[in-house]
């Protein structure tokens, strides 16, 4: 009786031994096809992968992928809830929170990203710029821009070279009238990067606010220069020459634009209202309903950010 006891007990525990060695090898199947497919940009594959390899085991690393391949497939509630889970299992882990806080961003949650924000900043005594940044583009998208300032000031104090937190900070300022702050902050840009589109046309609305026209038509022509595709600065340059009333450069350049880009709605409202101050009632009549089929509800908003905008108090508000 002793001996088949023995016996069975010893076969019980093999089996259990064999079983868990049966699971991580199907777990590493799993895991290594999701991670080759993700490689290959097999999205749809690896996520059916990855998931059968967590219904074997949990593990915080094939969660990090199979978040990253429903981000890559626009799934993003997915992607959401996986980073939710990944904080769960490791609090600590800031990355895991700045993921969060990005997809929250492109779900429109603004609170719930500026929380995640919140939450890595708490976890690192000694600052985490990526963390303020993406605080203070939250507190942006919530309508507080003195705050928005004070978190993005934060995160360049950390980084002084943090580019998107100088463009943003920058938008804000020139959005408020601070003109002078605005370009410090893009000149810094450009002191490292005097090729950074997004700063140059940044410039450029900044220069026509403050009536330097000709600086600004420079901006949106080196732009174009430089790249040929980027469709804001025909844009830009496009409505500058309306507000110089010159339709035939304005035309000019919108026809480019609108070669470039035959869906762009902008360029024809543009190209409508310059035609209009030709005369071309009809030609202004073809472009504004092509704009509107285009884009019904963004048609009629369309205008210059700054343009229109008296020029505020240049006084600097940050004490720079």
């Amino acid at each position: 009786m002793g001996f088949f006891t023995s016996f069975f007990s010893g076969k019980t525990g093999n089996t259990a031994g064999d079983k868990q060695k049966s699971d991580q090898k199907n777990f590493d199947i799993f895991k290594y096809d999701g991670m080759r497919a993700q490689r290959m940009g097999r999205h749809d594959y690896a996520i059916r992968c990855f998931n059968e390899a967590l219904a074997i085991m949990e593990d915080f690393e094939t969660r990090s992928y199979l978040a990253q391949s429903y981000q890559q497939t626009n799934a993003l509630d997915e992607a959401r809830a996986q980073l939710e889970r990944m904080a769960a299992l490791e609090p600590e882990h800031t990355g895991t929170l700045l993921a969060l806080a990005n997809v929250c961003y492109m779900l429109e949650d603004y609170p719930a990203m500026a929380e995640a924000a919140q939450k890595a900043i708490d976890r690192e005594e000694e600052g985490n710029a990526p963390a303020y940044y993406l605080l203070g583009k939250a507190t942006h998208k919530q309508g507080d821009l003195i705050m928005a300032i004070a978190h993005l000031t934060k995160a360049v104090t950390l980084k002084d070279d943090y580019t998107e937190a100088r463009l943003l900070r920058a938008e804000i300022l020139a959005g408020m009238g601070q003109y002078a702050e605005a370009t410090q902050d893009i000149e810094a840009i450009l002191a490292t990067n005097p090729e950074s589109e997004e700063a140059l046309l940044l410039r450029g609305k900044v220069r026509e606010a403050c009536g330097q026209a000709e600086a600004a038509e420079q901006d949106y022509r080196a732009i174009i220069e430089a790249n040929p595709f980027n469709e804001q600065a025909y844009l830009q340059l496009g409505m500058l020459y309306i507000a110089q009333q010159k339709p035939a450069e304005a035309i000019a350049v919108l026809d480019e634009a609108i070669e470039q880009n035959p869906t762009c709605a902008q360029a024809y409202h543009e190209r409508g209202r310059a035609r209009l101050m030709q005369g071309d009632k009809e030609g202004s009549t073809e472009d504004m309903k092509k704009s509107l089929e285009l884009a019904p509800d963004e048609a009629k908003s369309f205008n210059g950010e700054y343009r229109t905008q008296q020029l505020g108090n240049t006084g600097d508000i940050l004490g720079l």
